[in-house]
């Protein structure tokens, strides 16, 4: 029996409204049991704290449990993998960022794509590192770091949390920028680095803020400039490395991400539940006392970031020939 075409059009409306409502009902079901986030650095470590804080928050706003799960090493990569093999039903997210788009190109054989595998929730933080020197070194600005190493080529070293770090990125990024050349010594974490630069075994770290705040504070070390665009509320009085060296940029950025394919309406109401904790004035609170400030972007946004991120580091990584360890 042909059906007129009045009839063909009601049959579509009432198909498509039908499934509008099968993905809002589960969406309202989603969570139905506990969800993992899957983190590739350690306990500890700043993405296991920030992956800690927003899954508390998840849980508390979406009445499951959701987990962190540590799964260490390459760099990030191993919880990325997981990250990709696992359903997309939603119920494993993974904590990304920075170490994702750098990790795109340091290793070159990864059984992944990120930007075509993991799909964007949402943006969570971003956080300046800051450049610190013994406070014996004879530079207390960047443009005086910058001719002292000018002058003594291949004489200043600087320390990283380890190859493909944002800490190593950014000091990178720097000898590109102001012509110099600095010797790279890599650790394991930054910890260890910080030791030593207080120790007067190394001269330079581009280091993450909550370590370097304290030390900078208590006098074991200098502070030069911040590596965000903009001054930092926590240090005010200290300038951006963009002030000398324009352009100049080297932030963690974290974010959520999911397996692709996981349904949009998931997607949608996690993106929801982050960009409704980073407003709030204790989350806000506590990002700052950790050295990040929020970061709310809607999935395509975050997405776009992270698109930026890997072209920017896969170009430094392929000048400068890095290789991982």
């Amino acid at each position: 029996m042909k059906l007129s075409r009045r009839r063909s059009l009601h049959l579509a409306v009432a198909a498509s409204a039908l499934a509008a409502l099968r993905r809002s009902a589960r969406a309202q079901a989603y969570p139905a049991r506990p969800v993992r986030i899957l983190v590739g650095f350690g306990s500890g470590s700043a993405f296991d704290i920030l992956a800690r804080l927003i899954g508390q928050w998840l849980s508390e706003r979406m009445s499951q449990p959701f987990v962190i799960e540590n799964r260490g090493g390459a760099g990030g990569s191993l919880a990325t993998e997981a990250a990709v093999r696992a359903p997309p039903d939603g119920y494993t997210l993974l904590l990304c960022g920075s170490p994702d788009a750098i990790n795109a190109t340091l290793y070159d054989k990864l059984s992944f794509n990120f930007s075509r595998d993991i799909a964007p929730v949402g943006g969570i933080a971003r956080a300046p590192n800051v450049l610190v020197v013994h406070p014996s070194f004879p530079a207390a600005t960047v443009p005086e770091f910058i001719a002292y190493a000018r002058a003594n080529p291949g004489k200043v070293n600087f320390a990283s949390a380890g190859i493909g770090s944002v800490s190593h990125m950014a000091g990178e990024l720097f000898k590109t920028m102001a012509g110099v050349d600095l010797v790279h010594v890599p650790y394991r974490s930054l910890a260890p680095a910080l030791t030593d630069l207080i120790g007067g075994q190394v001269q330079a770290i581009f280091a993450t803020m909550p370590p370097s705040i304290a030390n900078v504070r208590a006098g074991k070390l200098r502070a030069l400039a911040v590596t965000s665009t903009t001054r930092f509320e926590a240090l005010p009085d200290l300038p951006t490395i963009g002030d000398f060296l324009p352009g100049y940029e080297a932030i963690l950025i974290t974010g959520l991400g999911a397996p692709r394919n996981v349904p949009a309406e998931i997607i949608d109401r996690l993106s929801g539940e982050i960009s409704a904790a980073l407003v709030d004035p204790g989350i806000k609170a506590r990002l700052a006392d950790l050295g990040n400030e929020a970061m709310p972007m809607t999935p395509p946004g975050f997405g776009k970031l992270m698109a930026e991120e890997t072209e920017k580091w896969g170009k430094l990584i392929r000048a400068a020939d890095i290789k991982p360890d």
